[in-house]
């Protein structure tokens, strides 16, 4: 699984580098962030200890669902989906729908941070 790299900058600079980039006018070069955080405080509570955890145990337990993470890790089903939803809205996790579950999916155990 290859390493996700993960950007720290301030809002406005984020928007600015998005609207360049639509513009035609930037373009990111391989190995730049994917992935942005407005604060080393909004990272460290989406990569908190426990959500590593999280993420290493979905990769190598692949569950068929989120209850059957639920029922693994101990969690309440509705506080783990949130987690997983946030990490989902930051690429750190996908959540696909099988069926009549969800089933999550860890794209990174491993992560590089740029701060700028």
């Amino acid at each position: 699984m290859k390493a996700i790299v993960i950007g720290i900058m301030p809002q406005e600079k984020i928007r600015a580098r998005m609207l360049a980039i639509a513009r035609g006018e930037y373009r990111p070069q391989p190995g730049e962030p994917k992935v942005w955080f407005t604060s080393m405080k909004s990272l460290a509570e989406v990569l908190s200890n426990e959500n590593r955890a999280l993420l290493k145990l979905i990769a190598e337990m692949k569950p068929e669902s989120i209850s059957a993470l639920a029922e693994a890790t101990g969690h309440k089903p509705g506080n783990l989906s949130r987690t997983l939803k946030t990490m989902s809205n930051y690429g750190i996790v996908d959540l696909r729908r099988e069926k009549r579950y969800v089933r999550p999916i860890a794209k990174a155990t491993e992560f590089r941070i740029i701060a700028a």
